[in-house]
């Protein structure tokens, strides 16, 4: 089989690139040695946002680039990214309220024409912001927005599917080598490929698939750890909270489905991806950051799960973990049949990360790459006002129930009614194996979104499996081995 072009890596990066490469007519093949999403992408702060500490390492570009993307994204994905508003206290300030002020100002500048409510100060009356603090009333109020990053990954891979690109989960690239003009590749579910050009999309990886191809690459990376903990919410509300730290560092507490609060991130260097575990001081400190703030006070023993990535970051020679650029870096080899690598990138940027790669590909390809995503909705985002939608999904699927509905809309969105298509009551949607997840749903995610195991379902297509049994967890295991 010849492809023009072979995508390794199926996180964010390289599922957004299928997605633009099949929107422009090429046929793509997409391989990912584990499941989509599996590693960096669905351990984020899980935030669609412009990057307001990097206004402290002037990177104006950055920030007003991925402010822009955030614009696109808000309205393109509706049902998995919403708009929140962050509260900044004053309090434990290590900055200058004075710079704080100028610095959302120029954030809402570098914005432009926003459908999101711009920064304004804490006021007497937002008791809701200042309440679950324990004596910080001044401070700010400015906005960002919250994404499920599983989700959009996913959604990036099936819309590529969709313009006819091919996804293969659980297969590795076991070899590539440069012949006859194009790239002959042998993966590890047997089969032997051809394409034109290949895209490394590896993430942490990409210098072992570098070494792999024996290709050498003038562009370094930098493997940084991130950690986030989970603990039971610590205040009412669906704003989040950004917190300054004594070490200069900023820590999110963010809602975290219904009845948990997300805090993070840590800033760890790591000599390896598989380092991806959090450790005792990082949760020490996540706690600490929390308790330094929040009347609620935390220990290690209240959180309830915990998850760490380890980002690719484009080595620019920073000296500390938190200074490393979040910008992206294409490196374009063209000694032979193309070979693009990707080092960098973050969640929000990569829709334009994906477009500018086609750009950079397309000579090779024979093809002008135009741009086709800036005002693509995905798959289930053409469902207008979300809280319509969820009222909507509540009344014309009554047996779903008022917290099913609400979470089966935000996963599916306008794809909702495809997977119910003919379901008319509860039980036409086979057993209930825990949470509210049903025989149908699982088999929509085994059928459509690739998923191959029970973690696929409960952790990253679905959150459910912060919400169930171990009991019931193992009922889902064994469905799939009995089903998958």
């Amino acid at each position: 089989m010849i492809y023009d072009l072979l995508i390794v890596g199926g996180g964010i990066n390289g599922c957004a690139i299928a997605r633009e490469a099949s929107l422009l007519g090429l046929k793509v093949l997409l391989v990912e040695r584990d499941d989509l999403a599996s590693h960096t992408s669905s351990a984020s702060t899980k935030l669609i946002h412009g990057g307001l500490r990097y206004l402290e390492y002037y990177d104006f570009r950055l920030v007003a680039h991925a402010l822009r993307e955030r614009e696109r994204l808000v309205k393109a994905a509706p049902h998995i990214i919403r708009p929140m508003r962050f509260v900044l206290p004053n309090e434990h300030a290590v900055r200058p309220w004075w710079m704080v002020r100028l610095g959302l100002l120029l954030y809402d500048l570098l914005g432009g024409r926003m459908t999101l409510k711009r920064s304004r100060g804490l006021r007497r009356t937002d008791t809701a912001y200042t309440a679950p603090l324990q004596h910080g009333k001044r401070g700010f109020v400015y906005s960002d927005a919250f994404v499920d990053d599983s989700r959009l990954t996913l959604f990036n891979a099936v819309d590529a599917a969709d313009n006819g690109a091919e996804i293969r989960t659980s297969t590795a690239l076991d070899s590539a080598r440069r012949e006859g003009g194009r790239w002959h590749a042998r993966l590890s579910d047997g089969s032997e490929i051809e394409a034109r050009g290949l895209v490394n999309a590896a993430g942490p990886w990409v210098h072992q698939l570098l070494g792999q191809l024996g290709v050498n690459s003038a562009s370094g990376v930098r493997l940084v750890k991130g950690s986030h903990i989970v603990v039971p919410r610590l205040y009412d509300g669906d704003h989040a909270y950004i917190l300054q730290q004594p070490d200069r560092r900023i820590v999110f507490a963010i809602p975290y489905q219904d009845d948990f609060t997300e805090i993070g991130t840590t800033d760890i260097p790591v000599d390896k991806p598989e380092d991806a575990q959090i450790d005792a001081d990082e949760i020490a400190y996540l706690c600490g950051a929390a308790n330094r703030h929040f009347v609620r006070q935390i220990a290690p023993a209240d959180v309830t799960s915990t998850w760490s990535g380890v980002r690719p970051l484009y080595d620019d020679g920073a000296s500390e973990a938190r200074e490393v650029t979040r910008d992206y870096v294409l490196d374009l080899d063209t000694s032979g049949p193309v070979l693009l690598n990707v080092f960098g990138g973050k969640i929000t940027t990569a829709r334009h990360l994906a477009q500018e790669a086609l750009g950079k590909l397309g000579p090779a390809l024979g093809i002008v790459a135009h741009p086709v995503t800036p005002a693509r909705v995905f798959p289930g985002g053409a469902i207008g006002d979300i809280d319509q939608f969820v009222a909507k999904v509540r009344f014309t699927w009554s047996f779903l129930g008022d917290a099913r509905a609400d979470r089966m809309a935000h996963a599916y969105g306008s794809l909702l009614s495809e997977l119910l298509a003919g379901v008319d009551d509860e039980a036409a949607m086979g057993e209930d194996l825990g949470g509210g997840l049903t025989e149908l749903e699982l088999r929509w995610m085994r059928d459509r979104e690739w998923a191959r195991s029970a973690d696929d379902a409960l952790d990253r297509r679905s959150k459910i499996g912060l919400h169930i049994t171990a009991a019931e967890r193992a009922r889902v295991e064994a469905w799939w081995a009995a089903n998958g």
